[in-house]
């Protein structure tokens, strides 16, 4: 399993699938190849959700942004 983090507090946000982070670094600009931070906004995630992604990835990512518009993550193994 994958585990999220807030990449800004370091605050754990949960574990997702392999499957769940493949579609994360699909949808996502890396800026190097090692790269493991992504920056999400509520709109990204509404569209992510109107495009039929995972219904637990999005809920798990939109409870971690709370009442914000904008969320910064990290993941690791």
């Amino acid at each position: 399993m994958v585990q999220l983090f807030n990449a800004d507090t370091g605050a754990p946000i949960g574990q997702i699938s392999e499957a769940q982070l493949s579609f994360l670094v699909a949808q996502m600009e890396e800026e190097h190849a090692q790269d493991q931070d992504y920056y999400l906004n509520a709109d990204l995630l509404e569209t992510w959700r109107e495009q039929g992604a995972d219904p637990a990835l999005i809920e798990l990512l939109a409870k971690a942004m709370g009442d914000g518009e904008e969320l910064s993550i990290r993941w690791s193994r």
